[in-house]
C-alpha cells in the first residue's frame, strides 16, 4: 500500500468514526489539501490573525540565538514539524546560509503539496541548501526522529500547531518528542498566549469568510474524494473561546436538517437543523501552563521569547 494510499484509508476511517459519533466531530488536519493551503495562506493575510506576524516577529528578533545552537554545536539536524509554507522559518534559514552553518533541513507536514512547494521555493532561493522534505503526520512521524542521531537536532514547531491537542494529547505528543531528544537537542515551539478574549475570537472568525471557507474545504474534500453529496454552502462556521479554559472552538453548524451521502465507505450521516460538526480546538496559554505541561512530558524551558505587542511566545525546551 502507498503512502496516498495509508492516507486515504485513514481519512475514510476517521469520517466513519467522526460522523457517527455525538456529537459529530472531523479533524482540521484533513482540511489541508492543494485547496486548504490556499486557504490557509489566505487566512495568515488577514489582518485579525495575529499569530503569524507575532511569531515572524520572535524568529526575526532571535534569529542569531537560534543559528547560535548550529555554530555552537558544529551542525545541526534542523527538523520542522508542520513546515506548511515555511515563511517564517526562511527567516532562520537564511540567516543560518548567510553564518555558512552547517545543517540539513528537513520540514515535515501533513501536505504533500505544502512539502513539494516549500522544498522548491528554497531551491530556487537557496540552489545548494540540505533540503530533506517529508509528508506525514505528526504522531506518524516521530518515532523517526530519534533515527537523526549523528549529531544534535534542533526540532521546531511553530504556528502553535500545539495547540490543536487537548493538554493529555500535548503531554504525549511533547513526550514523543522529549523520547526523540537527546542531552544535546533543543525543541523550539511556539505557544499563543491567553490574552483579550475579543482579539481571539476576531482571529478565527474573520468578516471576509476566509476562515468558514477554510473549514468547510473539510466536506469539499468528502465530497470529492469519498464520492459524497455534502449541501457544503448550508453548513456556517461559528467559533467560540472560553477564557477560562483558554480553549477556542470551531464548528460547522448545519443550517438546515440534511441527509448526506458518502458512497466510498457506503454511509448515510442525517443532520438535524443546527446540529454541528466539531472541526478544531486552538489552546492558549500562559507561562505556567507552558511549564506545567513541559514537566509532565519530561522537558524544562530554558529561553522565553516573545513578540513586540506580548501576543505571542517561543519556549526552547531541553531534556529535563
Amino acid at each position: 500500500m502507498t503512502k496516498q494510499e495509508r492516507f486515504q484509508k485513514e481519512f475514510q476511517e476517521h469520517v466513519k468514526e467522526g460522523l457517527t459519533a455525538y456529537p459529530k466531530y472531523l479533524s482540521s488536519r484533513y482540511i489541508y489539501d492543494e485547496k486548504g493551503d490556499v486557504l490557509f495562506q489566505k487566512i495568515m493575510a488577514l489582518p485579525e490573525y495575529y499569530l503569524t506576524q507575532a511569531e515572524y516577529n520572535i524568529i526575526d528578533q532571535h534569529k542569531d540565538a537560534l543559528a547560535q545552537i548550529a555554530i555552537d554545536e558544529k551542525g545541526i539536524d534542523l527538523i520542522e514539524l508542520g513546515a506548511g509554507d515555511g515563511k517564517k522559518t526562511k527567516v532562520l534559514l537564511k540567516h543560518l546560509n548567510d553564518r555558512k552553518a552547517n545543517f540539513t533541513y528537513i520540514p515535515i507536514d501533513i501536505s504533500q503539496h505544502s512539502i513539494d512547494e516549500l522544498t522548491s521555493s528554497i531551491k530556487d532561493l537557496w540552489p545548494d541548501m540540505d533540503v530533506q522534505g517529508e509528508q506525514g503526520r505528526y504522531f506518524s512521524v516521530l518515532d523517526k526522529l530519534a533515527s537523526y542521531n549523528n549529531r544534535p537536532k534542533l526540532i521546531i514547531v511553530l504556528g502553535s500547531n500545539i495547540g490543536n491537542l487537548e493538554h493529555p494529547e500535548a503531554i504525549k505528543f511533547l513526550e514523543q518528542i522529549q523520547n526523540s531528544m537527546s542531552d544535546k537537542d533543543y525543541l523550539f515551539m511556539g505557544f499563543d498566549q491567553k490574552k483579550d478574549p475579543l482579539t481571539i475570537q476576531n482571529a478565527y472568525s474573520d468578516e471576509t469568510g476566509v476562515t468558514q471557507e477554510f473549514n468547510r474545504n473539510l466536506l469539499h474534500r468528502i465530497n470529492k474524494e469519498m464520492d459524497a453529496n455534502f449541501p457544503v454552502d448550508t453548513f456556517e462556521h461559528w467559533e467560540s473561546y472560553d477564557p477560562e479554559t483558554g480553549t477556542a472552538k470551531s464548528f460547522l453548524l448545519a443550517t438546515q436538517p440534511c441527509t448526506v451521502k458518502i458512497n466510498t465507505i457506503e454511509l448515510d450521516i442525517n443532520f438535524d437543523k443546527w446540529e454541528t460538526i466539531h472541526t478544531e480546538i486552538s489552546q492558549k496559554y500562559d507561562d505556567r501552563t507552558v511549564e506545567w505541561l513541559a514537566q509532565q512530558a519530561g522537558l524544562k524551558i530554558k529561553e522565553i521569547y516573545e513578540d513586540n505587542d506580548q501576543l505571542f511566545k517561543n519556549y526552547l525546551f531541553i531534556k529535563n
